[in-house]
C-alpha cells in the first residue's frame, strides 16, 4: 500500500501498521482494559443521523470557527499527543507544519519530542500547550512560565490522567520509555528494520519539555513511572483555579466529562473544556465524549467553549459534533497513523481529506457555514 492509496482513516491505519514495529503501533492503537470505551468513541456517532436540507443554493462553504479566542480555518485541530518522534523522525515538526498549512491549531504535549519554543517560532498558527499536574508545584509554575515566554496562546491541563490507564497491549510487549521490551516485543522490532535504521540515524530522541526536570534515560524513569510517581493524584479545583489565575490567558481543561465539572471549570475562569476520555486509554467503561456532548453544552455552552475529542474518523462525525454545540473537534489517532505512515505528507493528506469531506458534507446538508449546523439537523435512534 502507498500513501496515494490511502483514502480514509482505516487506510492510514493499515499503512502505519505495516511500517511500525508492533509495540509502537500498539502504543498508538491500544487503549485501557478491554478497549470498550475506545470502540464506543467511534460507534457513538453511528447512533445519530444527519437530516439534510435541500435547495439551499450552496456554493461556497465557510468552515472557519473561533475557539477560545483563536480563529481556525477549519473546525478541527490536532490535539497534543506524546512521543511523536517514535512514530516518525520529524514528529511534532511534521504535524505542526501540516496544521499550519491548513490554518488550524495544533497542540504540544509536555511529553512531546520537539520543544514548544521551536514550534512557536516556526509557525504563527494558534498553539496549545498540554501539561500534567505534578507533585512539584515549582515545576508546574515553571512550565506555565516557559509556555508564556514562548508565546503559546492556550494552556491545556489534562485532568483525567492522575494515574496511568491499564494498557495491556503495552504490558505484553514491554513498551516503555526507555524501552524495556519483552522477547516478543524485541522480535517485532526485528521484523521492521527500516524503522530502527531511521530511528538511530536521526537526532537523539528527547523529551525537551521535561528533560530539565525528569530523568527519562538510563533506566531511571519510564512513562508509566512518570505517571505514577511524579503526577499528583491530590490535584483539586483550588490548585487549578490558582493556575488559571497565574496563566492569565485562555485556559482549558482536557478530560472533563460531567456537566457539574464543566460548571466548576467555568466558575474558576476556564475559557474552555475538552470532553475526552483520552481516546479510551484511561478509564475503560467511561462514557464517550459525543454521547455526553449535548448535556455539557446545555450546561455551560453559553459561558465557555466546549470541544470534544475521541473516535473522530469522518467529516460527518465533525458535523454531528458541531451540530450538538461543540466549537471544534480534536484529532489524535486520526493524524498519528498518517504521521507514522508517511510523515508530514501523510498528515497533510489526512487533514486535507477531512477538510474535503466536511466541505462536501456541508453542501449535502444545505449549509454554507458551520454556524448553520444545529440540533435540527440531527435525529438520534431510539435505544
Amino acid at each position: 500500500m502507498r500513501l496515494s492509496h490511502c483514502h480514509n482513516f482505516h487506510d492510514f491505519r493499515q499503512l502505519a501498521r505495516r511500517r511500525l514495529p508492533g509495540p509502537i503501533f500498539d502504543y498508538i492503537d491500544g487503549a485501557a482494559d478491554d478497549e470498550r470505551t475506545h470502540r464506543r468513541n467511534t460507534d457513538s456517532f453511528d447512533d445519530c443521523d444527519l437530516v439534510p436540507s435541500v435547495l439551499r443554493g450552496v456554493t461556497d462553504v465557510d468552515l472557519s470557527v473561533t475557539v477560545m479566542g483563536q480563529k481556525l480555518a477549519v473546525p478541527f485541530y490536532c490535539s497534543p499527543t506524546a512521543l511523536q518522534r517514535l512514530f516518525h523522525h520529524r514528529g511534532e515538526r511534521a504535524v505542526a507544519a501540516a496544521a499550519a498549512g491548513l490554518g488550524t491549531m495544533f497542540g504540544v504535549s509536555s511529553l512531546g519530542t520537539v520543544s514548544l519554543e521551536e514550534l512557536r517560532q516556526a509557525y504563527d498558527t494558534p498553539q496549545v500547550y498540554q501539561f500534567y499536574f505534578h507533585k512539584d508545584r515549582g515545576l508546574n509554575r515553571a512550565m506555565l512560565q516557559r509556555a508564556k515566554q514562548a508565546g503559546v496562546q492556550v494552556m491545556m491541563l489534562t485532568v483525567d490522567s492522575i494515574t496511568g490507564g491499564n494498557r495491556e497491549r503495552d504490558l505484553r510487549t514491554g513498551f516503555s520509555i526507555p524501552f524495556r521490551l519483552t522477547l516478543g516485543g524485541m522480535a517485532q522490532f526485528a521484523l521492521k528494520p527500516a524503522w530502527g535504521i531511521n530511528y538511530v540515524t536521526h537526532e537523539r530522541f528527547r523529551l525537551p519539555q521535561l528533560e530539565e526536570h525528569v530523568d527519562m534515560g538510563g533506566g531511571a524513569m519510564s512513562i508509566g513511572r512518570y505517571f505514577t510517581e511524579m503526577l499528583d493524584p491530590a490535584m483539586n479545583w483550588d490548585d487549578v483555579a490558582q493556575m488559571v489565575r497565574e496563566w492569565g490567558g485562555p485556559f482549558c481543561l482536557k478530560g472533563v466529562m460531567s456537566a457539574a465539572d464543566a460548571r466548576r471549570a467555568a466558575d474558576i475562569g476556564c475559557r474552555g473544556v475538552v470532553l475526552s476520555n483520552h481516546g479510551g486509554r484511561q478509564l475503560d467503561g467511561s462514557r464517550s465524549a459525543f454521547d455526553q456532548l449535548a448535556e455539557v453544552v446545555d450546561a455551560v455552552g453559553d459561558r465557555i467553549d466546549v470541544m470534544m475529542d475521541g473516535g473522530v474518523q469522518r467529516g460527518t462525525h465533525v458535523l454531528k459534533a458541531l451540530s450538538l454545540g461543540a466549537k471544534a473537534v480534536g484529532l489524535g489517532r486520526y493524524y498519528l497513523y498518517p504521521l507514522a505512515a508517511a510523515g508530514q505528507a501523510g498528515v497533510e493528506r489526512a487533514l486535507q481529506r477531512l477538510r474535503d469531506e466536511i466541505v462536501r458534507d456541508m453542501k449535502l446538508m444545505g449549509c454554507t457555514s458551520t454556524r448553520q449546523l444545529t440540533r435540527a439537523n440531527l435525529r438520534f435512534r431510539a435505544g
